[in-house]
């Protein structure tokens, strides 16, 4: 057996300087699935087994990715496995050392240029796996990730759409108290919440926070309570903002009331001070009737004709019902001022509802003048009246994908219906506009740009000569201005592409093999920062 701890401790000994940035990586090999192709064993990692991610060649000539390697050597030098396993160990060639290790470039130029697809269900992505890297790992629409929250796989391109309304552990700040909870709490959150609202089910009202409810509750017009006369025999229950509406109505009944507990009041007072007669056997006094001598007795026996005390009573009880009397004499009057006043104030309403509905149709007239201006706008600011016209067509990447999965397979310049998406042969001539499919149509379908031409109606044309048949001339332009893609065509009087137009286009008509889509690969000059340029050119002559 061959001993390496001597090895390894001297290896360990030696500095490990760390690695170019452009070198670093955080994350391990391509999965096998991504290519095309089956996998040879000169591109996989001696560590995950993968496809090689920037690799790095040992001295003993096993390669790894930069990640597993730096993790394996994360603590020093240490013997290489696969030179075990294959059983060329050599004590001195055979340690995983950063400082001796080299990246190995030649192979990363051929892995990078070897074929890929995209393993996710659903994409048709395909391409070299530098582009696969480089363009289109971990931004695939259709990879499935994994939440961090609630551990569920979903789709990356529903990754926020999930972590803002599905998730089931996401965490939420109520929008009511702004305290912060988890999703799965939020109904006995809702139970305690002080600033939830509630509706009154007596008025209706909404939004009523629950800690004012009870308050609410007491004061609500709506909520019902007995009559403050309950207390003499008033049986009413009424809502809270009819109170006064019950008395005032109620006045005559009250007095009633009043009036039978005035009597029995009077009644039980004079029983009081009378002696009462015990069925034969005489006359009762109470201890308190005993006779009385001289001047007391005068004086009791001048005032046996009433009790002072309970008189004063039913006398403040008579002036208390006349005060009512004045009062609901009062009510009255004020009731009749208001009533005089609530018919004003209905006048004064119908005369501002008529102005606000002035003021509504002239705001609907300026939107339409102003629709209007801005079609002008937009008239003057994007056509042409020369018969030359200059598409841009920014983000063609992603427009691309959208029409290789059949999302968008055509689009217009910019727009078929609006004024500003056409260009003219003059300012009362033929209106036009181009077609382009970014995945090729008819013929050119999957393999190159396809572009029509397409006359549309105008206000003019009953002045025009029909068929159309001017030269078109249509370009793919060079950004570097040295090789344009040019095509043109004479139009067929013949085809109904050219006629007078009944409809608001015609049938587009054109070059379905108007350019390769290779050229458009790699590093090409006619297409830059995700941008192309299109230009139409109608010969004027004769016109």
């Amino acid at each position: 057996m061959i001993s390496t701890a001597g090895t390894v401790g001297k290896w360990k000994a030696m500095a490990r300087p760390s690695l170019p940035s452009s070198l670093d990586s955080t994350l391990p090999g391509i999965s096998r699935e991504v290519l095309s192709v089956s996998m040879e064993p000169k591109y996989q990692c001696q560590q995950c087994k993968e496809i090689l991610r920037k690799p790095f060649q040992a001295q003993c000539g096993h390669r790894f990715c930069v990640f597993c390697f730096k993790q394996l050597t994360s603590s020093g030098p240490i013997p290489c496995e696969a030179c075990r396993t294959e059983g060329i160990f050599e004590e001195a060639m055979s340690m995983l050392n950063i400082t001796v290790a080299f990246p190995d470039n030649a192979a990363r130029r051929e892995i990078d240029s070897l074929p890929a697809k995209c393993p996710n269900d659903g994409c048709c992505w395909s391409g070299t796996l530098k582009d696969y890297e480089g363009q289109h790992e971990g931004r695939c629409e259709f990879e499935r990730v994994k939440c961090e929250a609630c551990q569920a796989v979903i789709l990356l391109s529903e990754k926020d759409r999930h972590n803002e309304r599905e998730c089931e552990a996401r965490t939420l700040n109520c929008k009511y108290c702004k305290v912060t909870f988890n999703f799965k709490e939020i109904k006995a959150h809702d139970e305690i919440c002080q600033k939830f609202p509630m509706q009154c089910k007596d008025c209706g009202k909404k939004k009523i926070p629950r800690e004012k409810f009870q308050e609410h509750t007491k004061s609500c017009a709506k909520s019902k309570s007995a009559c403050q006369f309950s207390e003499i025999g008033c049986r009413a229950v009424v809502d809270n903002g009819k109170q006064q509406e019950h008395e005032q109505t109620s006045v005559m009944e009250h007095l009633r009331l009043m009036l039978a507990v005035l009597s029995s009041v009077r009644l039980r007072a004079e029983g009081a001070v009378e002696w009462q007669e015990d069925s034969g056997l005489g006359l009762y006094r109470g201890p308190e009737d005993a006779p009385l001598a001289g001047a007391d007795a005068a004086a009791h026996n001048a005032g046996r004709g009433g009790a002072p005390g309970v008189q004063q009573k039913v006398t403040a009880l008579e002036n208390i019902v006349c005060v009512l009397n004045r009062e609901v004499e009062r009510s009255a009057l004020t009731l009749e001022a208001l009533s005089r006043q609530h018919r004003l104030d209905q006048e004064k309403i119908e005369n501002l509802s008529n102005k606000v509905r002035q003021l509504e149709r002239t705001l609907t007239m300026r939107d339409l003048q102003l629709a209007e201006s801005d079609q002008s706008l937009r008239e003057l600011q994007f056509c042409t009246y020369d018969g030359v016209f200059i598409w841009k067509i920014a983000d063609f990447s992603r427009r691309r994908q959208d029409a290789v999965g059949g999302r968008a397979p055509a689009m217009f310049s910019p727009a078929p219906f609006f004024c500003s998406s056409a260009f003219y042969s003059s300012k009362y001539g033929y209106k036009m506009c181009l077609r382009l499919y970014l995945n090729g149509d008819g013929t050119g379908r999957g393999t190159h740009l396809s572009l029509f031409f397409v006359v549309m109606r105008g206000k003019y044309d009953a002045l025009l000569k029909w068929p159309f048949s001017q030269k078109v001339t249509l370009m793919l332009l060079d950004q570097n201005n040295r090789e344009h893609i040019i095509d043109a065509f004479r139009p067929d009087v013949s085809s109904t592409s050219f006629q007078r137009p009944i409809s608001e286009m015609n049938i587009a008509s054109g070059c379905p093999l108007f350019c390769p889509l290779a050229k458009l690969a790699g590093k090409s000059s006619y297409l830059r920062d995700d941008t192309i340029f299109i230009k139409a050119i109608v010969d004027l002559t004769g016109l």
